[in-house]
């Protein structure tokens, strides 16, 4: 492999820009690669960890594997304990969607419990959110309302469902 070019820093808010734009066009592998270069230039750029790890989730959509290993190792490198846990919970919402698509029955219970997981990081992120920014309410009221419009249920209560005891 020929060695990678290194971005001057100077260059970095205008690359930034250029990986929300493929972010936007839905080219997740062309922003991950941008904000790989970016972090290369500058290892502690938090819009760049962010990005990444938002790039990283829109592959969800493309049917790619994303490590966990992978999303905790960005989780870490953020600094705001608010984003951090706000973050993980986008992450877990992410996974969860992806999942629920899948349209597996294995898969809803496990899209339940990534939903459930999100939401708990949603909550912690709500107990120290800054004034006026209720975005992780909202994102917890959005896997709510999934949890509910799909009828998800954790494994056990559906199997008490379909096989009651009496």
């Amino acid at each position: 492999m020929s060695e990678l070019k290194k971005l001057s820093k100077e260059a970095i808010p205008a690359a930034l820009e250029k990986a929300e734009r493929y972010r936007l066009l839905n080219e997740p592998g062309e922003a991950e690669s941008i904000c790989l270069d970016v972090l290369r230039a500058d290892p502690e750029n938090q819009e760049a960890v962010v990005t990444l790890l938002l790039a990283l989730t829109d592959r969800f959509e493309k049917g790619y594997g994303v490590s966990d290993t992978q999303a905790k190792e960005l989780l870490s490198r953020i600094t705001s304990e608010y984003e951090r846990a706000y973050y993980a919970g986008i992450f877990n919402e992410r996974r969860a969607k992806a999942k629920l698509r899948q349209g597996i029955p294995d898969c809803r219970f496990q899209a339940y419990d990534l939903f459930r997981e999100a939401m708990t990081w949603f909550e912690k992120a709500e107990a120290i959110r800054p004034p006026g920014n209720d975005d992780a309410l909202l994102r917890w009221n959005t896997c709510a309302r999934i949890i509910e419009r799909n009828k998800l249920v954790p494994r056990e209560e559906e199997e008490r469902t379909e096989y009651p005891l009496e």
